[in-house]
């Protein structure tokens, strides 16, 4: 009898799970970046995902999909490579950090925080 409460309970988390999957929100504006494959990153001030995690992914309001997070980096914003921010879909570092900053506010970008790359892969 105990066996079949555990694989009943057992059952019962993964159904509560499925719901409980963390988000990934963009703007809209990259969601063809996104679904094309040419935007594998996000660089975000906070992350609280952690490598294998499987997450949604929103575009604005709209769900896509689900994406498993591959790989977690910290970093100073200075320190961010070019490699870094095209993996982010951007074609220059000058041009990601304009989009930074009119996200997050240009005295966020003047103290150079440290900050998360997130690379992803669409399911």
């Amino acid at each position: 009898m105990l066996a079949v409460y555990r694989l009943s309970t057992h059952y019962a988390s993964i159904r509560r799970g499925v719901g409980d999957l963390k988000k990934l929100v963009f703007k809209i504006d990259y969601a063809g970046k996104i679904l094309s494959g040419e935007k594998t990153a996000t660089v975000r001030l906070h992350a609280n995902f952690r490598e294998g995690d499987i997450v949604e992914v929103y575009v604005g309001h709209a769900r896509v999909g689900r994406a498993v997070i591959k790989k977690i980096v910290r970093k100073k914003l200075s320190e961010l490579s070019d490699e870094d921010v095209k993996k982010d879909g951007f074609r220059s570092k000058e041009e990601f950090l304009r989009d930074f900053a009119r996200i997050y506010g240009k005295q966020i970008v003047e103290k150079d925080p440290e900050v998360y790359i997130v690379e992803f892969q669409l399911l």
